[in-house]
């Protein structure tokens, strides 16, 4: 699979354009991106659009000793890339002293708000082929007076998108998610056979269109402790997980299901299936982060654009110390430009 992505890298007349939000800059989002940059593997991906602080961006990398990019100041209105400088939109007030500061504050979280939903409407207007976000404090943001849960919520309602469908990449696995950001206790509501169904259609189109599967095998897990044992440990599985698992089934969806979680990420299993659609966020985020950690990519599908992210936090308490490790972001880099490539043949 990733050597075919690479061919369609290869044929592409030029490399894609990513704009590169910077996260929260009390974080380590200025890290890992100018880490990143620094990388060969992903500067060979892609050029570049970062949206965030230069101030900043100057702090980290010489607080750090990280070699920094050359830089050309471009306007969110007109985004210029040049092939041997990254551009950088730089126009939201963002103090250079929140650098490495490592918690939560008022001016970082609007900031980071600001940028994300920036570089958002840079790939609504086509002047970027992807976005790649650094990590964002979701008390930081509501601090700031912006009241959302998180990256998936925000893409959603900027770009109109009825289903967005948060996917944890890494390890071999592709794992999606029918809910996100959701209290355990609501779980059972969110559970719907709607919201299930609508999960499976979109991770089947977008499996077909961003990573190349003609006809995507997918994996459906129960809700509840051996998916239910017959009604036994609960009823999600019955009243809206399998009649959703059959309806999906009438259009063409490869799906089985309902599997019970335990055994839905075993290597006998994941070597039946393209991706997994698990019901709530950590029964998807455990597996890949146990097996890529450092290497874990969170996917938005079911949007008009690609969009990408590290698997971690803001890590506020190691901001200060320089030792953040960009392996998740240069795979979240690789990923976005893979899936811009695909994006582009359809």
């Amino acid at each position: 699979m990733q050597g075919l992505a690479w061919n369609v890298m290869k044929k592409t007349a030029k490399k894609p354009v990513l704009a590169l939000t910077m996260g929260d800059p009390c974080g380590i989002g200025p890290e890992v991106i100018l880490r990143a940059l620094a990388a060969r593997r992903a500067r060979a991906a892609a050029r570049f659009v970062v949206f965030g602080s230069e101030a900043v961006l100057r702090r980290v990398a010489d607080a750090f000793a990280i070699s920094l990019p050359r830089l050309s100041r471009v306007s969110a209105s007109n985004v210029r890339v040049l092939e041997r400088t990254v551009a950088i939109v730089d126009d939201v007030p963002c103090p250079a002293g929140l650098a490495l500061r490592g918690r939560v504050t008022k001016k970082g979280g609007d900031a980071s708000f600001r940028w994300v939903v920036a570089a958002i409407d840079a790939a609504l207007a086509g002047s970027v082929d992807a976005v790649v976000t650094a990590p964002i404090s979701k008390e930081a943001v509501a601090k700031a007076g912006h009241d959302w849960p998180g990256h998936t919520e925000i893409l959603a309602a900027r770009t109109g998108a009825r289903k967005p469908v948060m996917t944890m990449v890494g390890g071999g696995l592709r794992v999606a998610l029918v809910t996100t950001h959701v209290a355990i206790a609501d779980l059972p509501r969110a559970i719907t056979r709607g919201n299930v169904l609508r999960t499976l259609r979109v991770v089947h189109e977008d499996t077909k269109r961003y990573f190349g599967i003609r006809r995507p095998r997918l994996a459906v897990c129960g809700l509840n402790p051996h998916a239910g044992e017959a009604g036994r440990f609960g009823t999600e599985e019955r009243t809206a997980i399998a009649p959703a698992i059959r309806r999906a089934r009438r259009e063409g969806v490869r799906c089985e299901g309902p599997v019970p979680a335990d055994v839905a990420f075993t290597l006998a299993q994941r070597e039946k299936y393209d991706a997994v659609v698990a019901m709530y966020h950590d029964q998807a985020t455990i597996p890949v982060k146990t097996l890529a950690f450092d290497r874990g990519v969170n996917v938005t599908l079911g949007l008009p654009i690609v969009r990408t992210s590290p698997d971690h936090g803001t890590a506020f308490d190691i901001a200060a110390k320089g030792i953040a490790n960009p392996g998740s972001m240069i795979a979240a880099i690789q990923m976005a430009a893979r899936m811009a490539c695909f994006g582009r043949r359809r």
